[in-house]
């Protein structure tokens, strides 16, 4: 009687601990294309992405960065939103992430920190 017990506690354990790692995503690979970013400096300066796709910022250090529509020019910060990109403002804190987009129309686009002189990244989108 005992056996039949333990094995039925046994197959149900089993199966929930099955059930629940199915249920587990990876939230990374879902959010779309990402660029990583130092202290004062994005990892990559560019970056191809599909239409409609959004950009994964990921800030792997404890510096904060102020993203925005535009780019540096010769030490000077020159905002500017081209045609067609969406509007971005988005801050990080430090040891975060979070996406800028999405791009629904095709063409380059010019992001910038507006802390950290030279800190420039080019978005194509095909």
């Amino acid at each position: 009687m005992y056996k039949k017990v333990f094995l039925g506690l046994f197959v149900f354990s089993l199966l929930t601990v099955l059930l629940c790692a199915c249920a587990i995503r990876d939230t990374a690979s879902s959010s779309g294309p990402a660029v990583h970013m130092g202290g004062a400096s994005f990892l990559q300066t560019s970056i191809t992405i599909k239409k409609g796709d959004s950009v994964n910022l990921i800030d792997d250090v404890a510096s904060p960065h102020i993203i925005t529509n535009g780019s540096w020019v010769n030490g000077q910060q020159k905002p500017a939103k081209e045609a067609g990109a969406p509007t971005i403002n988005q801050t990080y804190n430090g040891s975060d992430s979070a996406p800028i987009g999405p791009f629904t129309n095709a063409g380059t686009f010019h992001v910038y920190c507006t802390i950290h002189t030279g800190m420039d990244l080019t978005i194509t989108v095909q």
